[in-house]
């Protein structure tokens, strides 16, 4: 087992268009608006940017963002990352009935070194870790689609 590498899923079931659900996802920029753990976000120029996640866990990491595909008519938003974290994400939106279905993908080597020393004893912690800062995005994302329908 590769204990730096990780893959991860979510599935956020939410109460938008995907339309909706996409014009909010595809500015990365605003994030901090809505995610707790997504600290900082700073863009260098239209496709890239620098971005500083932290959860539980007292340790940032930090990122270089390059998006490399934005597509609306497939509803897919996808970035590559170097930094405290090497790897990709992306989001792919689905209609779900009246709603969206997001699904959330990530796979990614960690670089930063005291993750890397912890990385077999704090892996569950890790996970879990992970865990939580997707639920509170979840939250926060339901949060942002509420406000912006009933505006």
């Amino acid at each position: 087992m590769d204990w730096y590498h990780y893959r991860f899923r979510s599935v956020w079931d939410l109460d938008a268009a995907p339309d909706a659900v996409f014009g909010v996802l595809e500015r990365a920029g605003e994030y901090p608006d809505w995610w707790p753990q997504v600290r900082e976000v700073t863009p260098l120029d239209e496709r890239t940017g620098t971005a500083r996640f932290r959860s539980l866990i007292p340790y940032d990491l930090v990122v270089s963002a390059r998006e490399s595909r934005n597509d609306p008519r497939a509803r897919v938003l996808e970035m590559e990352m170097t930094g405290d974290l090497e790897g990709w994400a992306r989001w792919t939106l689905s209609a779900r009935g009246a709603g969206t279905r997001a699904l959330y993908e990530q796979e990614v080597v960690v670089n930063k070194p005291l993750l890397r020393r912890l990385a077999v004893a704090g892996r569950p912690f890790f996970l879990a870790n992970h865990a939580l800062m997707m639920r509170a995005g979840r939250r926060g994302l339901r949060g942002v689609l509420a406000r912006r329908h009933t505006v």
